[in-house]
């Protein structure tokens, strides 16, 4: 069974907590990318989504030169370079994300997963179930905010 350090992006953007919030929307648009992991002391300590920036940062008030550490969000998910692809895959559907970091053992960044790199190595059935967790998802929020 294939593991996710075959099939993820290795190597990968993040930022430091400290930095402005324009920089981080500078490496996104550089690497057409929608997040960044934050990092401090080689460690992953929470994540920016473009969305972030804008709902929690430019929406809020907050000028470019803001640190990402007010807009991040701190709770992240994140799965290990050796945990199998269909156990992502069932995972990224119960928390319902596109992507997740991936660190090792010790908890340092190696990469990033997403569902196109699952649908390239888990069962087309898996993926398909993932991808309809998803999406229900984000269209019962949309449900919440029309009423």
């Amino acid at each position: 069974m294939p593991k996710i350090k075959d099939i993820m992006t290795h190597g990968c953007e993040w930022i430091a907590p400290g930095e402005p919030i324009s920089k981080a929307a500078k490496i996104m648009k550089e690497k057409d990318i929608g997040f960044l992991p934050v990092g401090e002391n080689d460690k992953m300590i929470g994540m920016i989504t473009d969305r972030d920036i804008v709902v929690r940062g430019i929406a809020a008030g907050k000028d470019a030169s803001s640190p990402v550490k007010e807009v991040m969000t701190a709770k992240t998910f994140y799965c290990f370079d050796d945990q199998d692809v269909e156990e992502v895959c069932n995972n990224l559907g119960e928390i319902k994300v596109r992507r997740l970091p991936v660190v090792n053992r010790d908890k340092r960044l190696v990469g990033v997963i997403s569902v196109g790199d699952l649908a390239q190595a888990a069962t087309r059935a898996n993926v398909g179930q993932t991808e309809q967790q998803i999406t229900a998802c984000i269209l019962d929020r949309k449900k919440k905010k029309a009423a």
